[in-house]
This record gives C-alpha cells, sequence and structure tokens, in this order.
C-alpha cells in the first residue's frame, strides 16, 4: 500500500508518542517514585500509620537520623517537650488542661501504630495556653543502620486544631489542621534554627494526596514528600544550615506543579 507521505510521519509520530508514553508510564516514573534518593532502604515500607483498631491513621511525613539520644536532644532544643505515657493521671490532667485553658506542655499523645508498633517516641509544641491546640509528632525507628550507618527514623507530625468527636467512631479526639506539609515544614524551620540539622534531604512518602483522611476522618492533603534531617550527633550545634540534598529534577517538578494547582485551588 502506497502511504501519503503526511499520513506516513503521522503514523510514526503517533509510534514515538505511545513508546515515550509506554516508558514514562511503565519504567521510569515508578522507578522515581521507589526511594530514589538517599535511603534506599526505606523503599518497600507503608507510609501511613494505624489506629489500634486498624484503621489508616496519620501519613508519614517526616524523618530523623540519628540515635535515640540525638533525637531527644535535639527535639529539646528545638523547643518541642517530651509527651507524656497516657495513664489515668495524664488523661486526667489533659482534660483539666482543656477544659479550663491551662498549659500542660507535655499532654499525652494518643497512640498510632506503624508495622504493629506504637510509637516511641512523642513530642509536642504547645500552640496556645491549653492541650488542645499544639504541634505534635509521632516517630518509629524504622532502620537500625541508614546509610550513614545511624538509626532511621520516619515520624507523622500534625497540627491539634481543637478537642471533638471522631467521625469514625465517635470517641473523644483531637481534630488535626488538614495542611500537613506546613507542620512538616515547621518541624525542620525549628530544628535548623536550633542548629541541630547537619543535611536534610527528601525521599517518597504516599504521594500527591488532596483528599486523605485520619484514623479520626480528619481531611488532609500533602504533596506527598517526606523531609529527613540528619541530626548533629552529640548535640554539638551547626552553626551554617544543614547542607541540602537535592531531590531528583522530575521530583522537583512535580512539587512544583502540586504547589501551584494547591495554590490555585485555595489549598
Amino acid at each position: 500500500m502506497d502511504w501519503h507521505p503526511n499520513r506516513r510521519r503521522g503514523f510514526q509520530l503517533l509510534g514515538v508518542i505511545a513508546s515515550v508514553y509506554l516508558v514514562l508510564a511503565y519504567l521510569a516514573l515508578p522507578a522515581l517514585w521507589r526511594h530514589h534518593e538517599h535511603e534506599p532502604g526505606l523503599a518497600e515500607l507503608p507510609m501511613v500509620t494505624r489506629t489500634s483498631t486498624g484503621i489508616p491513621g496519620d501519613a508519614l511525613n517526616v524523618g530523623l537520623v540519628g540515635s535515640q539520644e540525638d533525637v531527644l536532644r535535639a527535639m529539646q532544643a528545638a523547643g518541642w517537650f517530651p509527651a507524656d505515657p497516657v495513664t489515668l493521671r495524664t488523661s486526667i490532667a489533659i482534660v483539666g488542661s482543656v477544659v479550663l485553658d491551662r498549659p500542660y506542655h507535655d499532654a499525652p499523645v494518643s497512640p498510632l501504630y506503624y508495622q504493629g508498633k506504637k510509637e516511641q517516641l512523642a513530642f509536642e509544641k504547645p500552640d496556645g495556653k491549653s492541650a488542645d491546640r499544639r504541634h505534635h509528632v509521632r516517630f518509629w525507628q524504622v532502620l537500625e543502620k541508614g546509610t550513614d550507618g545511624r538509626p532511621v527514623w520516619l515520624g507523622a507530625v500534625t497540627y491539634d486544631r481543637g478537642v471533638g468527636l471522631s467521625h469514625y467512631t465517635g470517641q473523644i479526639t483531637h481534630h488535626i489542621g488538614p495542611d500537613i506539609d506546613a507542620e512538616r515544614d515547621l518541624l525542620m524551620r525549628d530544628l535548623t534554627a536550633a542548629g541541630m540539622l547537619d543535611a536534610v534531604f527528601q525521599i517518597s512518602g504516599i504521594g500527591p494526596t488532596l483528599f486523605g483522611r485520619n484514623g479520626g476522618g480528619d481531611p488532609y492533603y500533602t504533596d506527598g514528600e517526606i523531609d529527613v534531617g540528619s541530626l548533629v550527633a552529640n548535640g554539638v550545634k551547626r552553626t551554617a544550615p544543614p547542607a541540602a540534598l537535592p531531590p531528583p529534577a522530575l521530583i522537583a517538578l512535580k512539587d512544583q506543579i502540586w504547589h501551584s494547582v494547591g495554590a490555585a485551588i485555595g489549598r
């Protein structure tokens, strides 16, 4: 069959487009989501916590590299208080803090689970007088040794905007603010200002999410990345800004597009 030259070129162009699509969709782009950046040991891990009843909870959005002692020192230096364990006494105390509008800087946090384990460390930063509004983060040690030979922790940081009832169970709980990226950025700024970070980098989290729901049914949105801070050793404060290890170019482009879309729709 004698094809017209323009038609032949059209089929050739469609073939090229189809080939590029197949390579991007089934090879290149999936590979970008496999913790391509700086901690390959995290590649197969889930990126969402769960409640005690198995409901998907808060998304993981922060990480730290360092010993437990390094984490405790860094968070204290950054102005975050270790959360008290949940006991009858502390439960009564947090109710009194909320009802009477009085401070409780180390109020307990409800447990969340990651790979079947309750958080090992939890911290909070008050926002106002009582414990009904606060920034808080839970951490789990996920690797005994990362690429630099130290433990790696993943965490979920959110903002408690008030006390109410769970949308799923009707139990009393804190409701979180929807912009969990803002909480991630706040924690990293606090650690940087305290001189506690040697380096910062990203790993892939749950991916771009506009309509997520946590374990209490509260909505959240995120660009889906996890910011990881490599902590200074032994609490020795760093005077220079932390080294920033850039993400791959396509991830950076994705983040730019995400934030442009978020701004356009008022997120």
